[in-house]
């Protein structure tokens, strides 16, 4: 047992996972796709106790002791990582974002993929990635998509070990770039874990899940042939799609600001009347992810320092897989 560093980034999903077939497992309704993110990240620091003197795991993120209930569901994690070991030891666990968390910016897909990552490699447990991505996948579906860098596939799979994610593309591919608009950093007040649940109440959803399988299939082709205007606004329709998923579920869920809608009513027009090449998707949060090609990037972020609506802009390009990193947290 040795005190092990993973840096992992978030990723941005192009078609989204939203409804589980089956809640234990984290079996989605649908397969999704996503871009794993270079600049927007966790970083975690795990050290199994061997001397057996704590008595509790003890979690800190993002410079917050977590209390009991609070820690429930990655103490719950860090059991699945004990079981793969057959280990009964307590862990120490720091955790940081260089970005809001809970906010829709995929802070749950990249910490329990650091997690996941930490916690098996400090206990000497060597996963391949299609593991690693199932172990993650436990902890938070998105997750098992951050355990991979570049373009990335979650087949949804008909069980534990086949619901896994596969890179499609490595983070070479192609130079796109997710221009993060930080609407709000605030945590939003319903999680997408709880969010997942009522997808299936909501009257949308059937139709969501029935036109999904044809914008896979474009969003596979745009990626291969580097095609912004055809991933584009196959992405914006999905996020729509989930969303009025959201809105339409019972209770209704509306993750969105009123800034939220001016964005969305600026990237059209940017890409419109200015021939800027932007397309927006929206994860479950208030925040905008403007996809674009490098050539676009300066201007996208430009127009977005003048909006009052904006609280912070964070810049990615695709990113590898989980990281080691010679400097711990503690």
């Amino acid at each position: 047992m040795q005190k092990t560093t993973v840096q992992v980034g978030s990723n941005i999903a192009f078609i989204k996972y939203w409804g589980v077939r089956q809640a234990a497992l984290n079996l989605p309704t649908n397969n999704s796709i996503s871009m794993t993110l270079a600049d927007a990240f966790t970083v975690t620091t795990v050290e199994w106790d061997a001397s057996g003197q704590l008595e509790a795991d003890q979690i800190e993120l993002d410079g917050v002791q977590l209390g009991v209930g609070a820690a429930k569901r990655l103490v719950a994690h860090l059991d699945r990582v004990r079981a793969l070991a057959n280990v009964d030891v307590r862990a120490r666990v720091t955790s940081r974002n260089n970005f809001p968390a809970a906010s829709g910016i995929a802070s749950s897909a990249s910490g329990f993929a650091a997690l996941s990552a930490a916690g098996a490699l400090a206990l000497g447990v060597d996963l391949s990635p299609v593991e690693l991505s199932a172990l993650a996948r436990l902890g938070s579906g998105s997750a098992c998509r951050s355990v991979l860098g570049g373009f990335v596939e979650w087949v949804q799979g008909c069980d534990h070990a086949s619901s896994v994610a596969h890179q499609m593309f490595d983070r070479e591919h192609w130079a796109l770039f997710d221009v993060v608009a930080v609407i709000s950093s605030r945590a939003k007040h319903t999680s997408s874990l709880s969010g997942h649940s009522l997808a299936a109440s909501s009257p949308l959803q059937e139709g969501r899940l029935a036109h999904v399988e044809g914008e896979l299939h474009i969003v596979r082709e745009a990626i291969a042939q580097r095609d912004l205007h055809k991933l584009g606004p196959v992405i914006e329709r999905d996020a729509l799609a989930m969303h009025g998923v959201m809105m339409t579920s019972t209770p209704s869920l509306i993750y969105w600001e009123p800034g939220t809608i001016e964005l969305i009513q600026a990237v059209r027009r940017w890409r419109e009347q200015e021939g800027i090449g932007v397309y927006f998707t929206i994860d479950a949060g208030p925040n905008l992810h403007l996809i674009c090609e490098e050539s676009d990037v300066a201007k996208v972020q430009e127009r977005l320092q003048q909006m009052a609506c904006v609280e912070k802009v964070i810049i990615s390009r695709p990113g590898p897989g989980p990281q080691l990193l010679a400097q711990h947290l503690f």
